[in-house]
């Protein structure tokens, strides 16, 4: 037998939930192979079997929190899976032995069988999987208690909670098959109406340190607007070229990639940390570009971005963004980062106050672009505008900085030649 255990799943990450098995009880395993999905606050990472054999035994089952080198499961070494069993019969459950004397006659019409008693310490045996139906144990059994049969579920995986959709309906007059009434329902039950839903280990983290950014840090926000014509103008005249000589589209954000990076040269402070009474400043660019995925936020990191081209920061935004989506990112992915810059115009957003990714103390917000009449030389013309947002950490950045910050994103925007000499 061999045990699986948790993995090391990166810096500062001691503990995890059992997102799903991928392998149930009873099924072959290959080394190599993955066999469950662990949900960690920053990525999901798959526990990989590293003998191959029978899966014996689930001993975490989804759901539950698990730490560092946690048993979770064991593998019967060099074992194969039984073969299913012929169609009609169904073998005994292991330590149940079946009467052979024993037939079941089927009861006269109109009439209700006698109660036969349950032989004592005896356990009900699991329903079959249907075939292209991935169910655990755990889920098997729940589904014969319920009366639910599995042959009537669509192929994918199963879990519990989608059990409760298809629990047949009590019968008719309230009572239970031994003619008791009904257990008074639960005061703290949801309305039918209603859908409760666990978060992921994801979303309970990004709630909390959300909430202790909030506490921690004496978080401002200072606002200002962007004319995007001269960077709308740059990419509708490059972006052709650009994208037949690099393969990558030109978008904004790596213009604001450099405006930021070049800003952040300015003013330090912005690129810091605080480690008790000390103020760590780097002077290394690594920026945070928020991705929303199915899963919920993740700040992947580019790094150096003060080395890398238009073209370079472009390829790994979109090679992180991909990843993000894809499930596929790395904890390396994310950690380091010095400032991050979020974009909720993508989503719709024209105003906004962005929370800090501690512990930076720097977060730079865009949105969407819309055509608005301003001043311009004593004449109201309409342009695409922009409003930006810095949230920052009072602690360590004054107000006057933070506001001249966000002026020189706004003035190297507006006037994209001097990314090159600032960024």
């Amino acid at each position: 037998m061999a045990e699986v255990k948790v993995p090391t799943l990166g810096e500062s990450i001691v503990e995890a939930t059992i997102g799903q098995w991928l392998k149930s009880e009873g099924e072959a395993v290959e080394s190599g192979e993955a066999i469950a999905e662990l949900e960690t606050d920053k990525v999901n990472v798959e526990v990989i079997a590293e003998e191959a054999g029978v899966l014996a035994s689930i001993v975490k089952q989804a759901g539950e929190t698990v730490g560092i080198g946690d048993v979770i499961a064991v593998i019967d070494v060099g074992a194969t899976a039984a073969a299913p069993a012929a169609a009609g019969t169904a073998a005994a459950p292991s330590g149940v032995t079946a009467d052979a004397g024993a037939t079941q006659q089927p009861a006269a019409a109109g009439t209700v069988p006698a109660a036969q008693p349950a032989p004592a310490a005896s356990v009900a045996p699991a329903t079959p999987a249907p075939l292209g139906v991935r169910a655990t144990p755990s889920v098997r059994r729940a589904a014969l208690e319920q009366g639910v049969d599995l042959s009537q579920v669509q192929s994918g995986r199963v879990e519990l909670a989608h059990l409760a959709a298809r629990t047949p309906a009590a019968p008719a007059g309230g009572s239970t098959a031994s003619g008791s009434a009904a257990a008074a329902p639960d005061a703290n039950a949801s309305r039918p109406d209603e859908e409760r839903v666990r978060m992921s280990r994801r979303r309970i983290t990004i709630a909390k340190r959300l909430v202790e950014a909030q506490h921690t840090a004496a978080m401002l926000t200072t606002f200002n607007e962007v004319d995007m014509s001269a960077v709308m103008d740059v990419r509708k005249r490059r972006k052709d070229n650009f994208k037949e000589k690099h393969g990558v589209g030109l978008g904004f954000m790596s213009f604001f990639t450099k405006a930021v990076v070049g800003a952040l040269k300015q003013f330090p402070r912005l690129n810091a940390e605080i480690q008790g009474d000390d103020m760590i400043i780097k002077h290394h660019y690594d920026i945070g570009i928020a991705v929303a995925t199915e899963g919920g936020l993740v700040v992947p990191v580019v790094r150096d971005a003060d080395r890398l081209s238009f073209a370079g920061i472009e390829r790994e935004i979109a090679s992180l963004a991909a990843r993000a989506r894809e499930n596929k990112l790395g904890i390396e992915d994310l950690q380091g980062g010095t400032f991050t810059i979020t974009n909720g115009g993508t989503f719709g957003s024209l105003f906004s106050t962005p929370i800090l990714n501690a512990p930076q103390v720097g977060i730079l917000g865009m949105h969407g672009i819309v055509n608005r009449p301003v001043a311009v030389n004593g004449q109201v013309e309409i342009r695409p505008m922009m409003y930006i947002a810095l949230s920052y950490d009072h602690r360590i950045v004054d107000g006057s900085e933070a506001v001249r910050f966000l002026v020189a994103v706004k003035q190297m925007i507006e006037d994209p030649e001097s990314l090159l000499i600032e960024g």
